[in-house]
């Protein structure tokens, strides 16, 4: 389904349980909602799943200015009005997470889980085509992905949207919500790879030390794509975070 916020068409699906908890579920730059299927059919039988395409994403148009990470936060608190949604449980993976520890600061949240990330400026190497490609190879539940991200990056669309997307890239990237992070009330779940190259281990114990109420899990040997690459193993501890 789709609905229009700021001027932009937002791409949003929700299935599962009508009388369960709310769960948000937020997917990281460059992505869609895809990345969040398998954690939302794993949760569907117990739990009311909303899955959004993040502007500029998917099958989401692209903001017609740079969206800084507050313009998204705002967008989807209205998404959720709309559905009348209160107090949801966010979950986030990269910018999607970085959106969610915004959004957590300034709005009602029952619990807060994010999968690597940012809430600081970060060193970045290599372009993002590069790092979308060489993700996908590396997480076989996603291998599928593939040739929808060549098709999609390489596409006409995509290069005409690239200009408006680098800005907002940029000013995702350079946004230090540090000081926002430390108003985070609601219990908090950090979930890390230790081998993360995008944002490194040292970012999670930072973001533990912030928030007054949060706790972190380390998967060893896993990248920045951890909760996927032990999917089981996340879907095991959500649940039991949720049920706590």
């Amino acid at each position: 389904m789709t609905t229009k916020i700021n001027d932009v068409d937002i791409n949003y699906t929700i299935f599962g349980n009508p009388e369960g908890i709310n769960i948000v579920l937020l997917h990281g730059w460059g992505q869609n909602i895809e990345m969040m299927i398998p954690i939302g059919e794993y949760l569907k039988k117990d739990y009311r799943i909303v899955i959004i395409d993040l502007p500029g994403h998917g099958k989401s148009s692209i903001p017609t200015y740079p969206w800084t990470v507050n313009d998204y936060a705002l967008a989807i608190k209205e998404l959720l009005e709309k559905e009348k949604i209160k107090n949801p449980v966010l979950i986030g993976h990269s910018f999607g997470g970085k959106i969610s520890l915004l959004y957590a600061s300034k709005y009602d949240v029952q619990k807060l889980i994010v999968f690597g990330s940012p809430f600081k400026k970060e060193v970045k190497k290599l372009s993002l085509k590069v790092k979308i490609l060489k993700f996908l190879k590396k997480v076989p539940i996603i291998n599928k992905l593939e040739g929808f991200a060549k098709r999609h990056i390489g596409s006409e669309d995509y290069r005409k949207a690239s200009d408006m997307m680098r800005k907002i890239l940029v000013n995702t990237v350079n946004l230090d919500i540090t000081e926002d992070v430390k108003k985070i009330k609601c219990p908090t779940l950090i979930i890390w790879g230790s081998l993360d190259t995008e944002v490194s281990l040292e970012r999670a114990y930072e973001l533990e030390k912030l928030i007054n109420d949060a706790a972190v899990i380390v998967y060893e040997g896993c990248t920045h794509y951890a909760y996927l690459e032990r999917l089981n193993q996340t879907i095991k501890i959500i649940r039991n975070f949720l049920s706590n």
